[in-house]
């Protein structure tokens, strides 16, 4: 049953994906450049919504904080993020986006999930070498959040409440959506193109 879940749930997420134009990567592009926010605002209300409804859901007990996971913070993690962000404005592709990409059938998303893996199996390989690196120091002392969240095995870095923490930063990524407005570079191209596949 968690199987057929997860597959009902992803494919929703996918189809929601595609719909907002995030698998399209002229709209990511427009996004990147500022000249068409439609798609930054949809991020940011999804995020928005889901960390209110998350964290709303923590305190009230409906969801259980076990099940929250957090990241060890290290510089590599900073460094990769720079490299997926070049690769990300560079292709119109993030690994969500290429996978329900390839889904409706673009070529161009087979060619950077095929990358991907490449990208992957270079960081196996290479993993011996650096790992002792500065790259892997922690940050912060690791996994930690910005507040303290009770029932969670995560330290925070504040003694704020970090359920309301959370909540608040919902509320600011909604309101961000409703008031940024639709360009801040230029004027949108009349019509959108579609990238050749």
């Amino acid at each position: 049953m968690t199987v057929f879940l997860a597959i009902v749930i992803g494919a929703a997420f996918g189809f929601a994906l595609d719909r907002a134009g995030a698998t399209n990567p002229n709209k990511i592009y427009k996004m990147l450049n500022l000249t068409n926010l439609h798609l930054a605002k949809t991020i940011m209300l999804a995020i928005g919504v889901g960390s209110v409804l998350m964290f709303a859901g923590q305190m009230t007990g409906l969801v259980d904080v076990g099940h929250m996971s957090v990241k060890t913070a290290y510089i590599g993690v900073f460094v990769g993020g720079l490299i997926m962000g070049f690769g990300w404005a560079f292709s119109g592709f993030c690994p969500g986006t290429s996978v329900v990409g390839a889904a409706a059938g673009r070529k161009d998303a087979l060619l950077f999930i095929a990358g991907g893996l490449l990208g992957a199996a270079a960081y196996m390989v290479s993993y011996g070498a650096i790992k002792g690196t500065f790259l892997m120091d922690k940050i912060m002392g690791g996994k930690v959040t910005l507040g303290t969240i009770p029932g969670a095995k995560y330290e925070g870095i504040t003694a704020l409440q970090g359920d309301l923490v959370g909540i608040a930063l919902g509320v600011v990524f909604i309101i961000v959506a409703f008031i940024l407005p639709n360009q801040l570079i230029g004027g949108d191209a009349p019509a959108d193109t579609v990238a050749a596949e």
